[in-house]
């Protein structure tokens, strides 16, 4: 039997692709998380063969949790689901050591046969979503930049951010201006929506 944890925290997904493995013969899901910060504990406890993460979990991002997983414990693979529209994602991924991927919109018997692939070692990657992957170029923000572009997208005030980093709130306004002009956005927002789909954050 290949042991399956799942990551993901819309239920109705969640709760699909459980019932979804469940009649597989050779699978069986250990476990199911819906924060990235329950992952490495819940591994830990229950020690699955294969981890399918969604990258967009509260508290702790997918990629960032898969990445502690792989430290705390090696022979447990990682499945990334990943949309097609988020490729930047892809090249975070691989530079973490992840190198199995699934679109969230691939076929029920592709996601069966992808756990299969994963426990056996094997890579799996989408051929179209790595392409797309490849168009984006290595991140132009510096860590600081990212950092202060991270706190802005939860929603934090120039002044929160510089409170929470010890910066001035001047200091703040200058890396968030000089991360709108390195990503070419046009806003605070647009350069938090072109980062975070260039996998940058």
């Amino acid at each position: 039997m290949i042991r399956v944890m799942l990551a993901e925290d819309m239920h109705m997904i969640r709760a699909a692709l459980t019932a979804l493995l469940r009649l597989e013969p050779d699978i069986d899901v250990v476990a199911e998380v819906t924060r990235g910060d329950e992952i490495v504990p819940a591994a830990l406890k229950t020690r699955p063969d294969v981890a399918i993460v969604d990258i967009d979990l509260p508290v702790v991002d997918g990629i960032t949790a898969a990445a502690e997983l792989r430290e705390r414990l090696p022979d447990c693979r990682v499945l990334v689901l990943t949309a097609l529209g988020q490729p930047g994602h892809v090249r975070r991924a691989l530079a973490n050591g992840i190198e199995a991927f699934l679109v969230k919109d691939a076929p029920g018997d592709r996601l069966a046969d992808a756990i299969r692939r994963t426990a056996a070692g094997l890579r799996v990657l989408d051929p179209e979503l790595v392409s797309a992957a490849m168009e984006y170029g290595e991140s132009p923000l510096t860590p600081r930049e990212s950092t202060v572009l991270k706190e802005a997208s939860r929603g934090a005030s120039a002044e929160e951010i510089a409170s929470r980093l010890h910066l001035s709130p001047g200091t703040v306004r200058n890396y968030l201006t000089s991360a709108i002009t390195k990503t070419g956005a046009r806003n605070k927002i647009d350069a938090v929506r072109i980062a975070q789909d260039a996998g940058w954050l």
